[in-house]
């Protein structure tokens, strides 16, 4: 069901008209708002601060549940959230209250007035005014866009940064090259302070060798100083004479493990004990990211014996990491389905580079718009788009239309399985409805 409005759901609606942008790249808006809270990002527990453009989510899910089975108390602020607000700002592992989000935002913003200042900024400063007045071990700050720009980058002093895989992604604000935006996901980078690099494109791997060299700050590569290697039941990971055996992480897809593999090293540097690596690596859950949906209205629509999968995924990396696990999935007769696809998308993103590297799995595609995002592609646009690629694709109203259109094309003998995948705006509209 859709979540009904909160209070806090007002005062962040009128935040939202306070800069003419939602995206608007500066630190000094930020800044000045930060002075007059007192400057909490500088009373801050010890700070993971991790950037990239696939994957940084799921290595704060996963760092996160191995520090918290180490007994540790865990502030974590992600982005974007999928249903509520509250899922960026979590406070000693729980969702901040509501009742404390609104004394956060009613007084941030009484203190900045009418000062322009854009959404994801005055979030942030709630976030790091929450942080601070919390005690806690460790928080994961999670970059929103880029990394040189971004508010989260007024930590001084981090104990640990983190860069995942880069990708062409937010090229308007970011570079059109993916040299320039490995350069601004650098920025993060900190005098002294190491940093967990995970697989990373050529062009991206010299950027950020280039800047960690100026800066002195050690380098902790996949590939280099640590790499893995899966196993029947998990996976390997090795860093120099260390060597781990582990657990298949909980969350699906090769790509998992090497973002677990990125947690892992994390953990190391942190001296996270190794059981509560394993433990971890097996009870981390992050919503949206391939996630198996396995009640709700649309599952209703469907056959019995059909799959229904979500993916929040919306760039060409993140098309490759599902195409790699729909052709593991069909190289095994178990596990092989005919694949449907309902897909919607901004028109931010790069729709032919996230659908392309799909086309050989999918037998039929519908496309829609996502309600309520200004910039959403509509169904037609997207439709013409997956057809340019080579996808069988029917524009419909909605998720439930398209998933009831794709059921009755199924006629194959063996079983289906459907994939909504596209945009993580979706995949939060699709969990709100579906649970």
């Amino acid at each position: 069901m859709v979540p009904s409005a909160l209070p806090s759901d007002a005062i962040l609606k009128r935040l939202m008209a306070l800069h003419p942008k939602v995206i608007d790249l500066s630190l000094d808006r930020v800044a000045g708002l930060m002075r007059k809270l007192g400057d909490p990002q500088l009373k801050l527990p010890p700070v993971v601060h991790v950037a990239g453009t696939n994957g940084k989510g799921s290595l704060v899910a996963y760092l996160r549940a191995m520090a918290e089975a180490s007994g540790l108390r865990v502030h974590a602020y992600i982005s974007p959230h999928l249903v509520r607000f509250h899922e960026r700002i979590r406070l000693n592992g729980r969702l901040i209250e509501e009742a404390r989000l609104q004394a956060l935002l009613s007084d941030i913003e009484r203190i900045n007035g009418d000062a322009p200042i854009t959404f994801f900024e005055i979030t942030t400063a709630a976030a790091f005014r929450a942080f601070a007045e919390e005690p806690a071990d460790l928080v994961l700050l999670e970059t929103g866009l880029g990394g040189r720009l971004d508010a989260t980058n007024l930590v001084p002093q981090p104990a640990l940064t983190a860069i995942t895989p880069i990708g062409m992604d937010h090229i308007a604000f970011l570079g059109d090259t993916l040299e320039k935006i490995a350069a601004e996901k650098a920025g993060i980078l900190k005098a002294n302070v190491p940093c967990v690099v995970g697989p990373q494109r050529r062009e991206a791997a010299r950027v950020l060798a280039a800047r960690a060299a100026e800066l002195n700050a050690p380098l902790l590569r996949h590939g280099h100083e640590w790499q893995v290697t899966p196993t029947r039941d998990g996976f390997e990971w090795q860093g120099g004479a260390r060597r781990l055996s582990l657990p298949r992480p909980a969350l699906p897809g090769a790509h998992q493990i090497e973002n677990a593999g990125a947690a892992v090293a994390a953990a190391l540097h942190l001296k996270l004990p190794e059981a509560a690596i394993a433990e971890g690596l097996g009870r981390v859950e992050w919503p949206a990211r391939l996630q198996r949906l396995r009640h709700g209205p649309l599952l209703d629509l469907l056959p019995p014996d059909a799959e229904l999968w979500l993916d929040g995924g919306h760039n060409p990396m993140a098309g490759e990491a599902l195409a790699a696990m729909l052709r593991q999935w069909n190289s095994d007769p178990a596990t092989r389905r005919r694949g449907y696809l309902v897909t919607g998308m901004l028109n931010t993103k790069e729709p032919g580079g996230f659908l392309r590297p799909l086309r050989p799995h999918i037998a039929a595609a519908c496309t829609v718009a996502i309600p309520g995002e200004a910039n959403a592609l509509s169904a037609e646009a997207l439709a013409g788009i997956a057809l340019a690629e080579g996808l069988s694709a029917w524009p419909m109203a909605g998720v439930a239309e398209g998933l009831a259109f794709l059921n009755h094309l199924h006629t194959a003998k063996e079983p289906a399985r459907f994939l909504i995948a596209g945009s993580l705006y979706l995949a939060g509209q699709v969990l709100a409805r579906n649970s």
